[in-house]
């Protein structure tokens, strides 16, 4: 049974339609690269598999671990094992990371978690992920750099546990340097859980170089155009994605 599902999506925002049939199977301990242009529909795909209600599904469906999860809410979702790292992720003044990541994860687990057992767990992920042990007890995102934001990313990823893990543009903005520092993380993570789904989305090779994709799909005008290996990727980058807009 695959991991993850979707099958003839399409996803209409503010009245209109973004993607038009999309079709996509990742399978268990799998990287899949979403490429594409702007204005493809790659976001608007990470925001509709976690269930963001500004995202209407008029068509098709969402199947993860074999279940139809399409009319399930975000905090179902993401219960059952779904993680989305945002491109923009938003700052929550006030709310300690240690904070945050207790209640995510009591929620998760369904279970209530102290602050001592969790910040164990999370001091361990910190010194894996080369972070400074002091990033728990600041707020969330407030103040963060670019890369820290993208590390904190990662460091939810690894204490969540989840099952499929979609990362929506972790690469953008990043410096040669906090490039290579986040997809250290997401190595470290995949080797601690290698059973682990990853959907990266993405515009550029340079991630692919460090995170190697099993299958590189190409999402042009809302659809799946082509899918390949990581040559794909190589392609693209080589000769840009116009060639494929009348596909």
């Amino acid at each position: 049974m695959p991991l993850f599902q979707v099958e003839n999506l399409h996803v209409r925002v503010e009245g209109a339609e973004i993607l038009r049939g999309v079709d996509l199977t990742v399978g268990t301990g799998e990287v899949h690269a979403l490429m594409g242009p702007n204005g493809s529909g790659k976001s608007t795909l990470a925001n509709t598999l976690l269930g963001n209600p500004a995202y209407e599904v008029t068509e098709g469906r969402i199947l993860f671990q074999g279940e139809d999860i399409t009319d399930w809410p975000t905090e179902i979702r993401g219960k059952a094992g779904i993680f989305l790292a945002f491109q923009y992720p938003e700052e929550l003044p006030g709310v300690p990371v240690v904070q945050f990541l207790r209640q995510a994860l009591s929620a998760r687990k369904g279970i209530d978690l102290s602050v001592l057992e969790l910040r164990l767990s999370i001091m361990e992920w910190m010194k894996r992920l080369d972070m400074d042990p002091s990033f728990g007890d600041r707020f969330l995102n407030e103040g963060f750099s670019g890369g820290e934001k993208k590390r904190n990313e990662i460091l939810q990823m690894a204490i969540l546990e989840p099952d499929l893990a979609i990362l929506d543009e972790t690469d953008s903005g990043l410096d040669i340097d906090a490039l290579g520092v986040v997809a250290s993380g997401i190595a470290e993570v995949r080797r601690s859980r290698p059973e682990l789904g990853v959907l990266l989305v993405t515009h550029y090779q340079r991630i692919l170089d460090r995170v190697t994709p099993d299958v590189v799909h190409l999402l042009v005008d809302g659809r799946v155009v082509t899918s390949g290996g990581p040559d794909l990727a190589k392609k693209l980058e080589a000769e840009g994605y116009e060639a494929w807009r009348s596909t």
